[in-house]
């Protein structure tokens, strides 16, 4: 079969398109969308031939780009979706000459170059399993990958090729860029035919994505997508994000995680809209605004970490803002919302996922958005907190799905982990391992994640709540909130902070920053201790609280290098003995 109207099944891209085009018509109408949505059942899909090859030979997309790429010396590319379509049925042909079958393993670790996506799509057509991996990844991750994941196929940028020289395995070498001894060379594909035959029906069920989990808190897990948990399930993600065809959508985020697949693959390719890439060595939030502005991005999506450094740049500087701007990989806190909505006049969105699912809780377009909540469950998704010491739904707790209507756009587990399977599918429920609260109109606000909320003198405290509150200071550029051994209460808040430009991190610097935590927050909420050091985070940026716990427990009474206490400033602890002399 060529790539032409006849590629793939017509009745599974109906299905497919009938979900889409019902989430398009009620882009607004979150109501209506939570009403009327259903998932498209299949028993057999394959998203790149019965999707995007026939998006691609249709006359609305003969030139419409789906793929443009920006690089920091100016230099640019676009690839339109027939292009796209023809170089990986390319790719996928050369690759099967190589050995490549259903079911094979592959670990994909390249960047934001156009070979990344053709291989996507190759490996989909194919059958392959994808194991994204991050260019920052060094040979001891590369092993854990090659050994748990049981790869039989690697395709990798050719500067990152020595990492695999202490990397046994049978596995085949693919080097994208220049030639390397001992691997083939990627640019081969290009004279591969451009017509391609699947082998047979991919199943809906099928083993698709292999992703190893950030590893905040352990050892990385390898969570287990199939043809239809990502593909179809990011009909959610491109249905937050209020994506249209025609719409070009900036996504800062990096390969090899879930993130990029979110929304720099998924989502705006279910809905025929251009996927823009910026490339750059080092952020520059003036540089990023110039390329918005020139390109006409209608979309952007970013983690926090990038919003809190575009917040530190001057705003006004971007002339056209995206009308549809969204924040994902950990929540947003009010400050930085605020200040984007002063400068582009449009407000964040929040939205809710994990690697182990698409987007379950967001704030949608056209709808109130309660400040410090990021929103409702989407459709598709019947989202419950659950009481973690009753097991019964609350106003407060563990945010769950309920299996009862299990959502498309969730794995099916974890590979070699029965057990930790069955754990996080206990009780009817997926378990996220995140707390929330939720109120009369269904909108739910992140507490934390159950092993990051902690009790000081009795009360439980969010991490979150407390870190919002300090980002509220001019002085903050990031946070983060960990219990510090105490021998009175137990444990107290203590922050680890990263200062803005312009500040020293000294006693004076500290005791404003006490004191506007005396102010905002509850007594029993305010930060004790802060010190000023470098947040620890995974490659995918998420803040490691875990090992800020761990450097307090090792600590016990001992002081950090840069850290400062209440008692250290007179006249905080004569207000803290005042106030505790009144209560």
């Amino acid at each position: 079969m060529g790539n032409d109207a006849t590629t793939g099944s017509t009745e599974a891209y109906r299905r497919f398109l009938r979900a889409r085009d019902l989430l398009l018509a009620h882009r607004e109408d979150y109501e209506k969308a939570r009403a009327e949505f259903a998932w498209p059942e299949f028993t057999e899909f394959n998203w790149a031939l019965d999707w995007f090859d026939r998006i691609a030979a249709e006359e609305r997309n003969a030139t419409r780009p789906a793929l443009w790429i920006v690089e920091e010396d100016g230099s640019e590319n676009r690839w339109t979706f027939p292009e796209l379509a023809r170089r990986s049925n390319q790719v996928a042909n050369w690759l099967r000459t190589l050995g490549v079958r259903r079911g094979d393993r592959l670990i994909l670790m390249l960047g934001n170059q156009v070979e990344l996506w053709e291989t996507i799509l190759a490996c989909i057509k194919l059958g392959a399993v994808i194991i994204p991996a991050s260019t920052l990844l060094g040979p001891a991750d590369l092993r854990d990958r090659v050994e748990r994941g049981n790869a039989r196929h690697v395709v990798v940028r050719d500067a990152d090729t020595g990492k695999f020289a202490d990397v046994a395995g049978d596995y085949t070498r693919v080097a994208v860029g220049r030639p390397t001894e001992g691997w083939e060379s990627f640019a081969d594909a290009y004279s591969a035919d451009e017509a391609f035959s699947p082998d047979e029906p991919t199943r809906a069920d099928d083993e698709l994505l292999l992703y190893f989990t950030s590893g905040t808190t352990a050892k990385p897990k390898l969570v287990r997508h199939t043809h239809v948990s990502y593909p179809v399930g990011h009909l959610s993600t491109m249905y937050w994000i209020g994506l249209e065809p025609g719409d070009v959508h900036l996504n800062i985020s990096s390969p090899g995680w879930a993130k990029h697949a979110w929304s720099n693959v998924f989502a705006p390719w279910n809905a025929e809209a251009t996927v823009f890439l910026y490339n750059y060595e080092r952020f520059d939030a003036s540089a990023l605004m110039e390329q918005i502005d020139r390109c006409g991005i209608t979309s952007f999506c970013a983690p926090p970490t990038v919003w809190r450094m575009l917040i530190q740049a001057d705003l006004t500087g971007l002339r056209n803002p995206p009308r549809k701007v969204v924040g994902a990989g950990e929540p947003l806190n009010p400050e930085v919302i605020d200040q984007v909505k002063q400068a582009w006049g449009v407000t964040i969105r929040d939205g809710f996922g994990q690697t182990e699912t698409s987007v379950q809780i967001a704030n949608t377009p056209g709808q109130p958005v309660k400040a410090g909540s990021m929103g409702r469950a989407v459709p598709g998704f019947e989202v419950v907190l659950v009481d973690p010491a009753t097991g019964e739904p609350g106003r407060e707790g563990e945010i769950c799905l309920d299996l009862r209507s299990r959502p498309v756009g969730l794995m099916t587990g974890y590979a070699g982990d029965d057990e930790r399977t069955e754990t996080v599918f206990a009780g009817g429920y997926y378990h996220t391992g995140d707390v929330g609260a939720i109120d009369d109109d269904g909108y739910i606000t992140y507490v934390g994640r159950t092993d990051d909320v902690f009790k000081a003198s009795d009360y439980r405290i969010s991490p979150f709540e407390l870190e919002s509150v300090l980002l509220e200071h001019e002085a903050v550029a990031e946070a983060a909130v960990v219990p510090a051994p105490d021998p009175v209460r137990l444990a107290v808040p203590k922050a680890y902070m990263v200062l803005a430009n312009g500040y020293e991190p000294d006693a004076a610097t500290a005791e404003s920053i006490l004191r506007f935590s005396r102010e905002h927050l509850a007594p029993y909420k305010r930060i004790r201790r802060l010190e000023f050091a470098d947040l620890p985070k995974t490659i995918s940026g998420k803040i490691r609280r875990v090992e800020l716990r761990g450097r307090e427990n090792a600590k016990g009474e001992a002081r950090g290098e840069r850290e400062f206490r209440e008692e250290d400033f007179p006249s905080l602890k004569a207000a803290a003995e005042k106030n505790h002399s009144n209560r």
